[in-house]
C-alpha cells in the first residue's frame, strides 16, 4: 500500500530491511509549487443522489474490517447487503434460492483467500447472473492489478484505502451507467 501510494502521488519508495535488525521505509514525493493546494478547502464534500434504489450488493472481502465498513456505508443508505469473505463463501451465497435474482452488484477484492481470487469470481457470478454489474477494491495500484494480469483494462476499480464518498459515488456510478 505504501509503495502504491508513492506511485499513485508521482513519487516512489525506498525499502531497507535487515534481519534481526528491522525494516525502514522511505517515502519520496514530489514537491508541489501550488499554493492553492495549502489553500484548498479541506471540508467533505457533500454526497448527492447515492441512496439505494432497491439494489442489493454483494460485499467480498477477507479482511474482517474493510468489509464491515463497506457494509456499513452501504446499508446507511439503503441498499440491501450481502457479504462474505472469500469467493466459495460468495458463490454459496448466489447459489441460495430466492438471492440468485436479488444480487445487482458484486463489490469484490481482487486478491482472495482459498484459491480463487476476485477476477475469477466475478466470471462464474456473470455466468450465473447475466447483467450483474461488478466492482474490484485492491489495495494495490491501478497500474499494478492491470500490468500483472489480475484484472482486465476498462473493468471498474476502487483503489484502498478510499473514504465513504469515493465508495458510495463509485458505486451509483455503476449503477446508473
Amino acid at each position: 500500500m505504501i509503495y502504491g501510494f508513492a506511485k499513485q502521488s508521482g513519487g516512489h519508495a525506498r525499502i531497507y530491511s535487515e534481519i534481526g535488525e528491522g525494516t525502514t521505509v522511505k517515502i519520496y514525493l514530489p514537491r508541489s509549487d501550488n499554493e492553492d493546494i495549502a489553500q484548498a478547502d479541506d471540508r467533505p464534500k457533500p454526497i448527492t443522489d447515492t441512496a439505494a434504489r432497491g439494489e442489493t450488493v454483494l460485499v467480498v472481502e477477507d479482511d474482517a474490517d474493510v468489509r464491515l465498513v463497506a457494509v456499513s456505508f452501504l446499508t446507511d443508505l439503503g441498499y440491501m447487503v450481502l457479504e462474505a469473505g472469500t469467493a466459495a463463501e460468495a458463490l454459496e451465497q448466489i447459489g441460495r434460492v430466492g438471492k440468485i435474482d436479488l444480487i445487482d452488484l458484486i463489490i469484490a477484492d481482487v486478491i482472495l483467500p482459498g484459491g480463487m481470487g476476485g477476477r475469477e469470481l466475478a466470471e462464474q457470478a456473470c455466468d450465473l447472473l447475466p447483467g450483474l454489474k461488478v466492482l474490484f477494491m485492491s489495495g494495490y495500484t491501478e497500474d499494478a492489478i492491470m500490468h500483472h494480469g489480475r484484472l482486465d483494462k476498462g473493468v471498474e476499480l476502487l483503489v484502498k484505502p478510499f473514504g465513504q464518498g469515493e465508495f458510495v459515488m463509485k458505486i451509483r456510478e455503476i449503477f446508473d451507467k
